[in-house]
């Protein structure tokens, strides 16, 4: 009789979910705490802040080109840990900078330290200092959350079988989901209660309570005690057909395409200019919206701001699962070529974010209208997100696809690294000038998020005309 299976496989698969749910609220505290817990006490201002999150764009961009080569030298399970610990440690950093700021600037206590005038030379030492201590933070932050996703492929690549590979990923990728859910309804709390450093400790922390699970649950497939021979044979069930590849591939090997090479063929430059135009898009929402709502008077202090984040990202959770179906749908259904499918389908997710023309003048009315459609446009975001990553497999030779995404990643770092930086000088801009600074009828700092929705809005129209117009058709590179 052969003895059932046993499912280890899906063990690790839930540790992948749980290390990418910290990883996404990690990143969500500082975006959750700044407005109305830090900048009182360090006298920041929007464009301090924009500094803050541009920053931490281009950094995590630029380490992501090595995360990966990082991760296979170390091997899954050492990688992983350093990647998660390193990030866990730049997280808990945070709550370090008020103290530091304190030591540097010869201030004795917090209440002094929001006692200080704004905009006095004091004040303005202090806003400098702590914005320098939080980009070090940021970078250790940014340095291993690079990590996180090349290590969580590498696993699934381990211990699924292809055919699987693509739901065990669909289920730990879920967790950017649930923690970007999670973390306006605990972050806020955390913060008001004991605060905004035990928020950024007890997160921080949890990363760590993941290193020990994950050293004593993680060994490879053959390695490890809690997968019997049914489950290690399922595992590794592509091996023969992996085999009969490698001797194709022996017979006649792919070239790599040359880095500097890959800049000269347009199918690059369309990557790059739907990267560039869009990425910024999503990392401004991500960023500016609870400090949107604060400035809307409903901070992350309330209810009410709280539920405005979460009900954001659960419209965006639930309408970006339908991404991926479009395509397929007009690939299968109308026999369209998998390329042109996919562009369609991009078209058609371009329009959703022009919906974010309507958030500032629909606000007056209800704080949820603006809620509802940056969710709608952010739905949008992740259903083009997903099919124009696909779009470099269309094109581009597998020995080149990773080089690709690199590059591509890097541009889309530049483009939110831009979109942060402005907003912040624009809004500050914009408040100092007041009822003398408008655009569309608004005034202010209004007429300052005004701007940067309209820019939001057409970004993927734009970036979907340069993309066809760079490459009308489905022309795969061919490398002689």
């Amino acid at each position: 009789m052969k003895k059932a299976m046993t499912n280890w496989r899906w063990w690790i698969c839930l540790l992948l979910f749980v290390a990418t749910t910290v990883n996404y609220m990690d990143r969500q505290v500082l975006s959750l705490t700044w407005k109305d817990y830090i900048a009182p006490e360090f006298h920041w201002t929007d464009s301090d802040y924009g500094i803050i999150t541009g920053f931490f764009s281009i950094f995590y961009a630029a380490v992501g080109l090595f995360a990966g080569r990082f991760v296979d030298w170390m091997g899954t399970k050492k990688g992983f840990l350093w990647a998660i610990g390193v990030w866990s440690l730049g997280a808990c950093m945070h709550a370090g900078c008020g103290w530091a700021t304190m030591m540097i600037e010869d201030i004795d206590s917090i209440e002094a330290l929001k006692a200080l005038e704004t905009g006095s030379t004091a004040a303005l030492a202090v806003a400098s200092v702590s914005v320098w201590l939080f980009l070090a933070c940021r970078a250790v932050l940014a340095l291993g959350e690079a990590g996180n996703f090349p290590a969580a492929i590498k696993t699934t690549a381990e211990y699924f079988p292809k055919k699987d590979r693509a739901l065990a990923t669909s289920l730990f990728n879920a967790g950017s989901s649930v923690g970007a859910l999670a973390a306006p309804l605990t972050i806020p709390i955390l913060a008001s209660k004991f605060g905004w450093e035990m928020a950024f400790i007890i997160i921080g922390a949890l990363g760590f309570i993941w290193m020990f699970f994950w050293v004593y649950m993680y060994d490879k497939p053959h390695a490890s005690k809690h997968v019997n021979e049914a489950e290690l044979e399922y595992i590794l069930q592509d091996e023969a057909a992996e085999k009969q590849e490698a001797e194709k591939k022996a017979a006649k090997e792919e070239k790599v395409i040359p880095f500097l090479k890959c800049f000269t063929y347009k199918q690059t430059w369309s990557f790059i200019v739907g990267k560039f135009f869009t990425d910024g898009v999503w990392w401004f929402y991500l960023f500016w919206a609870p400090a949107y709502f604060s400035e809307m008077g409903k901070s992350m202090q309330t209810t009410e701001g709280k539920m405005l984040v979460f009900v954001l990202y659960l419209i965006v959770t639930i309408v970006s699962i339908f991404g991926g179906y479009l395509p397929k749908l007009f690939v299968e259904k109308k026999g369209m070529e998998p390329y042109a499918g996919r562009m369609r389908a991009m078209l058609i997710f371009a329009f959703f974010p022009l919906l974010a023309l309507f958030a500032q003048p629909l606000q007056g009315y209800s704080i949820w209208f603006p809620a509802i459609i940056i969710g709608l446009a952010g739905a949008g975001h992740q259903a083009w997100s997903a099919n124009i990553f696909s779009t470099i497999g269309d094109m581009f030779p597998k020995s080149t696809i990773a080089t690709i995404t690199g590059i591509g990643t890097m541009a889309g770092g530049i483009g939110s690294t831009l979109i942060n930086m402005g907003a912040g000088k624009l809004f500050d801009y914009a408040a100092a000038q007041g009822d003398a600074f408008t655009f569309f009828g608004f005034a202010g700092k209004p007429a300052g998020y005004m701007i940067i929705f309209c820019i939001c809005a057409v970004a993927y129209i734009i970036a979907w005309s340069i993309m066809k117009t760079l490459v009308p058709r489905h022309k795969p590179i061919v490398v002689e």
